[in-house]
């Protein structure tokens, strides 16, 4: 489970079995969890996360979203 990207409380990593899926990062902040697409950015799923955790974390996978798809890339497809 690399980690790529650490912001704040929040650590996005991808699982490594999760090549064969499209484009995506787990997000975690103690106890919760939170999986978002990539291109588009959008929510698939959260458990253990306040709305207002998940409305900050949408908005750094925004932010860092041509990052994040090269490390996608990189880890993936290297």
């Amino acid at each position: 489970m690399p980690t790529v990207l650490r912001s704040g409380p929040f650590r996005f990593f991808f699982y490594a079995g999760d090549g064969g899926e499209p484009p995506h990062v787990h997000v975690e902040r103690d106890d919760g969890e939170a999986k978002f697409w990539l291109d588009p950015v959008r929510l698939v799923r959260s458990h253990g996360l306040r709305s207002k955790d998940v409305h900050q974390i949408q908005e750094l996978v925004k932010q860092h979203q041509a990052e994040l798809l090269e490390a996608w890339d990189e880890f993936f497809d290297g």
